[in-house]
């Protein structure tokens, strides 16, 4: 072999490698590239407790109960149903039922998502891409329009 062989023999060696050490970093984190799940998928993808992941949807009208040392109470819904949450910690001042909401943590086994951080809309035209999405799709979002109110199917579950 000739240098010039060698040393594209290498560097082709190298490329194999590095696209099949990308290819398993791809692998493992498939199930974790969305940025969010709604409560709609976090049923659909039976997501396991225990699994840390970020929950996204809208702040059920009438649910908000605020408790001792700076802990609250909510559900977070889509058109389909809802998941309770519960955080400690101050909320931003935006924070109000009704409105988008981004929620960071871990979906506990009795079925409660216990966020480490929530996130709220910042002006009046603002909602997290992914939610927006999700509720575009499923007819209950529309550009501009004011945050849908839940029905009264929606706020019996």
């Amino acid at each position: 072999m000739t240098r010039k062989q060698r040393r594209l023999t290498l560097i082709g060696a190298a490329g194999v490698v590095l696209a099949a050490a990308l290819g398993l970093v791809l692998y493992a984190m498939s199930d974790q590239i969305m940025f969010f799940h709604s409560p709609q998928s976090v049923v659909e993808k039976n997501v396991q407790p225990g699994t840390r992941f970020r929950l996204g949807g809208l702040v059920e009208a009438g649910s908000v109960e605020r408790g001792p040392s700076q802990s609250v109470r909510f559900r977070v819904q889509d058109a389909t149903g809802s998941i309770p949450v519960t955080y400690v910690g101050i909320l931003p001042d935006l924070f109000r039922e009704g409105q988008g909401v981004v929620t960071d943590g871990v979906l506990g086994a009795d079925g409660v998502f216990k966020a480490s951080s929530v996130l709220a809309r910042h002006d009046e035209n603002y909602m997290p891409r992914e939610v927006a999405d999700a509720l575009k799709a499923q007819g209950h979002w529309q550009p501009g329009a004011p945050a849908p109110r839940p029905s009264a199917a929606a706020a019996s579950q």
